[in-house]
């Protein structure tokens, strides 16, 4: 579930943390880096569960409804369309689902005035209007709950405050994701009978454990030998003049050159270009594009690169 792009983040984030701090303690900053991506997985948990919190609080709302002094036909009798929603049960009684909720302890019990704001702000939207009078069948039910996730979570700055508050590893490019992953997951549910394969954290537990793990560990053994290859690219900067985030990224890439022999040069190079725009300076892609250029050419000289397979060097 969690792609390379975020493992790559998660490590950004730690070793500028690691490194802004006295970086004497590696044990603690794995096992924070570790948590950092737990909690990415989460939020997807929190995110995936959120229409049936929806659908609990419509159901709520609609029993204070029926109880008031002077209820209306409709308080009476309100259209279930959403609450009884196929895709709803579907989530609630997922084992796998249920499963996870409950290892990874996740829950909005301590959350429920926000879910009632979105409930109530749901409810008065044209998007529901026209989801209650649509024809009712799967399709529908999963166009409008994906729209939910859409329309009136992603960029959602309640929710995006809120998970901050609550945890110091959630952040706006997290949510966005899970968010998305949300979206990717209930688009596939097809009936409450047959259940989509919820996905694990990791695609390769094993694989892309040990790319974490030494992915941190190698790029701050290696941290002089880094800083001084970075040094002789850059003759005109000394390396503490160059921005943190530029040298980090610079560092996280001669490492993969390094050492990490079934990643492709070119994928490497890809993922911390793009990584540079979101978080760096706007000059930073290209400033960092041409001090990779020059270290891969001397790797490849020195016969430094050990890639295997067709096509790694490239």
């Amino acid at each position: 579930m969690l792609n390379r792009r975020i493992l790559r983040v998660k490590v950004l984030q730690s070793l500028y943390a690691y490194f802004q701090s006295d970086g004497s303690d590696l044990a603690k900053a794995e096992k924070s880096l570790k948590m950092s991506i737990e909690r990415v997985y989460e939020l997807y948990l929190h995110y995936l569960i959120l229409p049936v919190e929806l659908a609990n609080a419509a159901e709520v709302q609609m029993e204070e409804s029926r109880n008031k002094a002077l209820p209306t036909e409709e308080d009476k009798n309100p259209n279930r369309k959403f609450v009884d929603s196929f895709l709803v049960e579907a989530l609630r009684t997922n084992p796998a689902l249920q499963r996870k909720v409950t290892d990874y302890k996740v829950s909005w019990s301590a959350d429920t005035d926000l879910v009632r704001k979105l409930w109530k702000k749901l409810k008065d939207s044209k998007l529901y209007q026209d989801f209650l009078e649509e024809e009712d069948n799967s399709a529908s039910h999963r166009k409008f709950v994906e729209k939910i996730y859409s329309q009136f979570i992603l960029d959602n700055d309640d929710f995006y405050s809120h998970f901050q508050e609550r945890s110091i590893f959630w952040d706006f490019e997290d949510s966005d994701y899970c968010i998305n992953m949300a979206i990717r997951y209930v688009g596939k549910i097809k009936s409450t009978e047959k259940y989509k394969p919820l996905p694990e954290m990791y695609k390769d537990p094993e694989e892309d454990d040990r790319f974490v793990k030494n992915l941190f560990r190698k790029a701050i053994n290696n941290n002089k030998e880094n800083s001084k290859l970075i040094e002789d690219k850059t003759q005109n900067w000394e390396v503490e003049r160059i921005a943190v985030m530029d040298v980090l990224l610079m560092k996280m890439a001669i490492t993969e050159f390094l050492n990490f022999s079934s990643i492709p040069v070119k994928v490497t190079m890809n993922e911390y270009i793009e990584l540079s725009k979101q978080f760096s300076t706007q000059k930073s892609k290209i400033f960092i594009n041409g001090v990779l250029d020059k270290l891969l050419a001397e790797f490849k000289r020195e016969d430094k690169l050990k890639k295997t397979g067709r096509g790694l060097m490239q």
